[in-house]
């Protein structure tokens, strides 16, 4: 597990200043809510009344008079797209730096097996995604109590895990792409992941193109169907796990086959 503790020791600044960002502005957003709380019902039915563009961003089925529905659109925005773009740094990045930094010579000629390189990689991947969601979560909590609000525990919950399986399935999936890289690619990791998420706002615009709905990960984390129905939506979200494994099992044997330049 040598190169296991050595990824998340190259990893520790960017992940203590993601999490930092990403909590921090969710914080902000949590502690202005009981200021806009009046506010918010009133502007609920307004948003509500803005036909196509509501239904983008999932604000006509949400009421930003309580809380979960004001978590849902601005907390929700925070965690997805920040969430997103750090684990599609961390997957893209993960096998391509080996070459680009050119540290591949040094790494390869040591007793390890490249697939064994390859989950070990992936596991600290997984383990720092886990850790932003844990200093998140805590945050948020920690916001919830300190402005006195009585939320639905078992529906936040499962918008966080939605997020937090958003972010497992795009650093997968760019974990995949990766294995074909030797130059790097952050800047294909952050447009896939904006991608997936214009695709969403495409597919919630448009009926006819709805069946984006089954290639971006942001389907199965809207609050509009999550608040309402009490549960992910199953399709979606099976089909964001065949392309998580689809993304790892690519890495996995392709990686060993590939010539290292």
């Amino acid at each position: 597990m040598v190169l296991f503790r050595h990824e998340l020791s190259c990893g520790k600044h960017m992940l203590w200043i993601w999490s930092a960002i990403i909590s921090g502005m969710l914080l902000i957003c949590i502690l202005v809510y009981p200021e806009m709380k009046q506010q918010m019902t009133d502007i609920s039915g307004m948003f509500a009344d803005m036909g196509a563009f509501s239904a983008a961003f999932g604000m006509d089925q949400l009421n930003f008079g309580e809380f979960i529905g004001f978590f849902c659109v601005e907390c929700g925005n925070i965690l997805g797209l920040g969430g997103a773009f750090f684990a599609a740094l961390l997957g893209i990045s993960s096998l391509a730096k080996e070459e680009k930094e050119q540290t591949a010579e040094f790494l390869l000629t040591h007793p390890i097996r490249r697939q064994n390189a390859v989950l070990q990689k992936f596991a600290a991947i997984l383990t720092q995604i886990l850790i932003l969601n844990g200093v998140v979560s805590i945050v948020t909590m920690a916001g919830i109590a300190f402005i006195q609000e009585t939320p639905d525990y078992g529906t936040l919950a499962l918008l966080c895990f939605a997020y937090l399986f958003l972010q497992i399935e795009i650093a997968s999936i760019c974990f995949g792409v990766s294995a074909f890289l030797s130059k790097g690619g952050l800047g294909m990791g952050l447009g896939l992941a904006a991608v997936f998420y214009f695709l969403n706002i495409i597919s919630n615009l448009l009926d006819k193109m709805d069946f984006l709905k089954y290639v971006t990960p942001f389907s199965y984390t809207e609050g509009t169907f999550i608040v309402t129905e009490g549960r992910i939506d199953g399709p979606y979200f099976t089909v964001g796990v065949i392309l998580a494994l689809a993304g790892i099992l690519t890495a996995y044997y392709w990686y060993p086959k590939k010539d290292i330049a």
